[in-house]
């Protein structure tokens, strides 16, 4: 029961994470770049405390796989943040939830898995209903609607990435590899962001508020530190199918969320997309898991 609460704090966890970058006034880069420091950080001190060694061998025999899946991770942060500044938590959230369907369909030449009718109907049914929640049909989104679901997807293909690459992770617990991979999305972040967000370091003691620091510490903590930690902690004690569907909590929480607080509202075919988006991967990864 412990196992299953901690995962379900979990999933309530990252689907609240874009109301509160929303409220932060710092570039997206600036953003990934603190949140990977400081998960990183958290994770280390949190192994540390429950006396966990570290495999450093099987992060040597690991670190290629680790710093490209780091890299993915970082880069994928900065796509969401700027989904979410363009476009609707809602959209920005299902249209980072297209990851799995991406799995799927690159599974078969990447892993060599088996591309079934089932799951092929369940791509097909998630990409109408990514064209639904887009509105791109009615042409009702906007050119920055638009671009928001566009970077939302750039980091469900990258966050598809990371769930690949971890097929070929051997010998680390979860909680060393995602410690490895958000201290690597840090290094590779740093030189990015001192590039491109030269003005927002330059600004930050002058112009940015108080209260975006504390959100910023607070997503670093608790969204990315103490999430990832229940999440893992709970995730090995749990099935696999059962983290699965406690996974849907997290774009639920999101829409629900944006439309009592942001009072964002959905149309009637952006709900219909919405259900083909969530019910086709739910379907999808129910079929590998039984397999």
């Amino acid at each position: 029961m412990k196992a299953k609460v901690n995962v379900i704090v979990a999933m309530l966890m990252f689907g609240s994470i874009g109301l509160f970058v929303r409220g932060i006034a710092l570039s997206s880069s600036v953003i990934a770049l603190v949140r990977g420091v400081i998960g990183c950080l958290f994770l280390v001190t949190a192994g540390c405390l429950m006396k966990q060694p570290v495999n450093w061998r099987a992060i040597k025999g690991n670190w290629l796989v680790l710093v490209l899946s780091g890299a993915a991770i970082g880069f994928n942060w900065i796509f969401l943040f700027e989904a979410y500044r363009y476009t609707t938590v809602s959209c920005a959230t299902l249209s980072y939830y297209f990851a799995p369907v991406f799995v799927i369909l690159v599974s078969p030449i990447v892993l060599g898995e088996k591309l079934t009718k089932k799951k092929l109907c369940c791509a097909v049914g998630a990409v109408i209903g990514m064209l639904l929640v887009s509105n791109v049909l009615f042409l009702e989104n906007g050119e920055n609607g638009l671009l928001g679901i566009f970077f939302g997807l750039m980091a469900a293909v990258l966050y598809a990435s990371v769930m690949i690459l971890n097929k070929f992770m051997k010998g680390l617990t979860g909680l060393e590899t995602t410690a490895a991979q958000l201290g690597v999305a840090a290094v590779i972040l740093l030189p990015y962001t001192v590039l491109t967000a030269a003005e927002s370091f330059s600004a930050v003691w002058a112009s940015v508020p108080a209260v975006s620091w504390g959100l910023l510490a607070f997503v670093g903590i608790v969204h990315t530190g103490v999430g990832y930690l229940l999440y893992f902690s709970g995730m090995k004690k749990l099935p696999a199918q059962t983290v699965a569907v406690l996974s849907y909590i997290d774009p639920v929480t999101a829409i629900l969320l944006s439309a009592v607080i942001l009072r964002e509202t959905m149309s009637v075919p952006q709900m219909v997309g919405a259900a083909l988006i969530l019910g086709m991967t739910w379907l999808g990864g129910r079929e590998t898991q039984d397999r």
